[in-house]
Parts: C-alpha cells; structure tokens; sequence
C-alpha cells in the first residue's frame, strides 16, 4: 500500500496519510511536568521544522501538564502511554491530539476499551506501536525469536481488537532496532493494511550511529513509496533529529524548500579553512529556511568551479580567497575572512527576490 493510498488521519490540525506530506515527528526528553523545560525544547524543535511532538506520560502529574503545555505550543501534541490506561484517558481528556498506545501492555480487554472509547469520543487518532523489545511470548515463540512477521502480525492483531471496539482511527508503527528486519517489517505490513504507518529505526544509537542507521532504514522504506510520518531516534538532542529527518526526506526527493548545503571533503589542495567555513555556512543556511536552493562550499580549482556553477550559489576556494558564484556566474573574488560575510548579503538578496 503506497502511501497516496493510505486511509487518511487528522491529528490536531494536521493530516497524514493519503498522499498528504510525509510529517516529521520527534519526541521530548525533558520531565513532561516540567512545563517550562518542555515548552522551551518544543518551541527549539518547531523552529528546527518539527512537525508533531511526542511527550511521554508515565505519571499523573505529566497528564495534567499537558493542557497548560498545549496553550504554548504550534503543533500537535502526542501523549506515550505505557501500562496504566488510567494515563491514557487523563491524557486524552487534558488536550493530547493523539494518543501512543501498545494495547499489549495496557491490560485486559477491558482497559483497552475504556481507552478506546474515550478516543472514539474526543475524536482523537491511537497510534498503535509495536516495538521488537516488546514482542508477545506467544509470537516469540511462533516465530523462534523476534522476526519481520512476528512485528506484523502482532500489530495488525492489536489493530483487529480495536477495530472490533468499533475504532478506526488509527496510525501503526513497528520499529525494530534492526535495520533490514524494519525494512522487512514495513514492507510485509504495507502490503497487509491501508492505514497509515509510522515509521522509524527504534533505538538507533548516538548522533553518528543513529543518523547512518536512520538514513539507510528511512530511505530503504520511503523509497518504495511506504510512509506516511516519520521520526529518526537518536540519543542526543532532538533538534538533531529534526534535521535529519529533513534532510532524509529531501534526498529522497520527499520535501522541498530550505537551503541544501553541498561541500568537498578537502585534501591537500585545499588552501582555505574548508571545514571550519563549511560548518558556518550549514549554520547560516538555518536561518534562511524560506529559501529552496543549493549552496556549494568547494575547496579548490579542481571540481570547485564547476561545482560551484552548478549551485545557485557558491564559494569556489583559493589561496586564501575565494570565487564568490550565483547561478553560474562569477560574481567577485573575495577575501577568505570576508566569505561568510558575502554569502550572507548573497542570500538575503536571493530571499528579497
């Protein structure tokens, strides 16, 4: 099931599923009833292009905050229950666009019930979650350990139970911390169900590990038209996160707009501070998100120009100056401490057009 097919679910005052843009989650690692701390890490992941926030919700005071952390924030707000569904219900009714779940933990059919029927109430969409950590005894056993088929079938069995509550909006995600068995997962479950899929590598490690691994398992997945919101784990900042989903997706041709920064790894040719210029470009080209060009940062004569020609801007690097282009054009040479300088006025010239 191609994501312009699946079924289509409101979440706050976004939707996604049926063709809609792929929505970029992250997940606070602040004390949910610290409202302050957790205001502030949402308002730096709305700037960084957070599309939906995840908090986790494991007492009763992190409910409660939820109503006074919704009156300060712009996007949805998604509430990660485990265990209690007393949570889940206290959650919903304090202002939570989208309730996280996985029924196999909340309990007995009943429990799961009173959950749902709260959701079916507010209106409010149940991500059902299914984590390889969290696999049924029962389906380990099926299946000899925890597998592709294993992930699916539990989950589309917790889908069932819902749906026979009389619940149908709904958003599945199994992650897995093992790349291909995702992959395989995701691919199994597409061809299964038409509700719209989370997708994610679960616990994928630090910045640099976590991005490799994210990169390599979103791309796989997405590439064959599977997903309709994603969210890349990595133990770290979450802002961090943002900025890699978005740069996932806009190598995959999944979302434009913003500033794609390109640059040359260097080598003993290079006669400026590449890297150090390089970094300070990627963080100037934040700021101008509202722009949709490619910016190339080149060290030397031997690719630089033509790279930088093929850029709508760029620096082309050379004994301590550098060639300064705009869409193929030599625009000036320029001092290397006055580069960063020139490529701001450069793009605040290019966001006034």
């Amino acid at each position: 099931m191609r994501r312009e097919q699946t079924r289509q679910v409101r979440i706050g005052d976004r939707v996604i599923g049926g063709g809609n843009p792929i929505l970029i989650q992250s997940m606070c690692n602040t004390k949910t009833e610290a409202v302050e701390d957790t205001v502030a890490q949402i308002h730096a992941l709305e700037r960084a292009g957070c599309d939906i926030i995840r908090v986790a919700v494991p007492t009763r005071e992190a409910a409660a905050a939820l109503s006074r952390i919704k009156k300060e924030i712009h996007i949805p707000l998604v509430a990660d229950i485990h265990f209690d569904y007393r949570l889940a219900i206290a959650a919903m009714e304090n202002g939570a666009d989208k309730i996280r779940i996985n029924p196999g933990n909340i309990g007995s059919k009943e429990r799961v019930k009173a959950v749902v029927d709260c959701a079916r109430d507010r209106k409010i969409p149940i991500r059902v979650g299914v984590n390889s950590g969290s696999l049924e005894k029962s389906l380990l056993e099926k299946y000899g350990g925890v597998t592709a088929e294993g992930l699916v079938e539990s989950a589309l069995g917790q889908v069932a139970l819902i749906e026979e509550m009389g619940y149908d909006q709904l958003v599945i995600s199994i992650k897995s911390s093992d790349v291909m068995m995702c992959v395989r997962a995701h691919e199994l479950i597409a061809q299964r169900t038409d509700y719209p899929l989370h997708v994610g590598i679960t616990e994928a490690g630090t910045v640099t590990a976590g991005n490799i691994k994210s990169a390599i398992g979103l791309g796989l997945i997405l590439n064959q038209g599977i997903g309709d919101t994603i969210r890349v784990s990595l133990t770290g900042d979450p802002v961090e996160e943002v900025k890699s989903a978005k740069l996932i997706l806009k190598t995959l041709g999944l979302r434009k707009g913003g500033i794609e920064v390109v640059s040359c790894p260097t080598c003993g040719r290079t006669c400026i501070d590449l890297i150090g210029l390089a970094g300070k470009v990627e963080k100037l080209a934040a700021e101008f998100d509202q722009l949709d060009l490619k910016l190339a940062v080149m060290g030397c004569v031997v690719n630089g120009p033509g790279e930088a020609r093929e850029a709508d801007l760029g620096i082309a690097g050379g004994m301590g100056e550098g060639l300064l282009f705009r869409r193929g054009e030599i625009l000036r040479k320029v001092p290397e401490e006055e580069l960063l300088e020139a490529l701001r006025q450069e793009l605040v010239s290019l966001a006034g057009e």
